[in-house]
């Protein structure tokens, strides 16, 4: 009878400790929200290296790993004393040539002068010879005089623009290098391309920078991309500007869920990487998949990720 007992006891014991595990099970398959995912991948971001575009020692370069920085931003700048002098031998150049430019003014205004003496006395002989008191060999002798010197002053003109022209074209090749130096001193100050947060910073300041130099690596890492991998199956199911479910991995053997959008499809199929386990295994053809999410921090580049599709509309 006590065995009896006993056995009926041990076999209750049992049933309760087994339905009360289904009950914790079922409790947290809800609590990750029916988890099953779809596709496995990791997380990457547009990672950009900020290189030198100028040659000197790095003055200042005002960053450090983590740092957020918005586009444009100011954050250093290279020697440019150099660039700085070489700019300022070029402009004394130009005004030394502008010096050379002859005074056309007053060299014309000489002839200009002697052209309206002729001319007047060209005048009073016309009237001479009207009058019977010269003689027409005078006032062609006059008429000569004026052609002459009529012409040197155009030929004096011709030859000051000449001269003009040819001292300003001097000056032409001084204003482009100046142009460049400017360039230059533009491309020495180092200003960040993109918004993101420095990953890595490859110099320093007090380092000698040369054209290409890396100075250091920024990733927007906001808007974080999960490349994910599909089935030849799975790929038809998939769309650009799709919403999907994307999973993390948290605490206590659960998941954070965040939305995600599909922004790009490959063309075509590649063997699965080695890192990545597909929905299924036998699988060795899949498509890669990139997928915007917004990134509350808890995402890291290189960090797993699954996604879970959800019904098209």
């Amino acid at each position: 009878m006590r065995k009896c007992i006993y056995k009926y006891y041990n076999t209750r014991h049992l049933l309760l400790s087994i339905l009360l595990l289904g009950i914790a099970t079922c409790f947290q398959n809800c609590s990750n929200g029916n988890h099953e995912p779809d596709a496995y991948g990791n997380f990457e971001a547009v990672e950009i290296i900020v290189s030198s575009e100028g040659s000197g020692r790095i003055m200042s370069l005002n960053l450090e790993e983590g740092s957020i920085l918005n586009e444009d931003r100011q954050v250093g700048y290279i020697d440019t004393m150099q660039l700085y002098l070489k700019k300022v031998q070029l402009q004394a150049a130009i005004k030394a040539l502008h010096k050379k430019v002859p005074n056309a003014s007053a060299q014309l205004d000489v002839l200009k002068e002697q052209l309206h003496t002729a001319q007047q006395e060209q005048s009073r002989f016309e009237k001479l010879v009207h009058s019977g008191a010269a003689t027409t060999k005078q006032l062609d002798d006059i008429k000569a005089q004026v052609e002459v010197i009529n012409r040197q002053l155009i030929s004096m003109q011709s030859t000051l623009e000449v001269q003009t022209d040819g001292i300003l074209a001097e000056a032409e090749p001084l204003r482009a290098q100046i142009m460049q130096v400017n360039d230059m001193i533009s491309k020495s100050i180092i200003r960040n391309p993109t918004k993101g947060t420095v990953l890595t910073k490859f110099a320093h300041a007090g380092e000698f920078a040369a054209p290409g130099k890396p100075l250091y690596k920024v990733a927007d890492i906001e808007n974080i991309i999960l490349r994910a991998y599909f089935s030849g199956e799975q790929i038809s199911d998939v769309k650009i500007n799709q919403a999907v479910k994307v999973f993390i991995d948290a605490p206590k053997g659960k998941y954070k869920e965040y939305e995600g959008i599909v922004t790009w499809i490959a063309s075509k199929a590649e063997f699965s990487p080695k890192v990545i386990q597909t929905k299924d295994e036998r699988v060795n053809l899949v498509y890669a998949v990139k997928i915007s999410v917004k990134n509350d921090g808890g995402m890291k580049i290189g960090m797993p990720g699954e996604v879970q599709l959800t019904p098209m509309e």
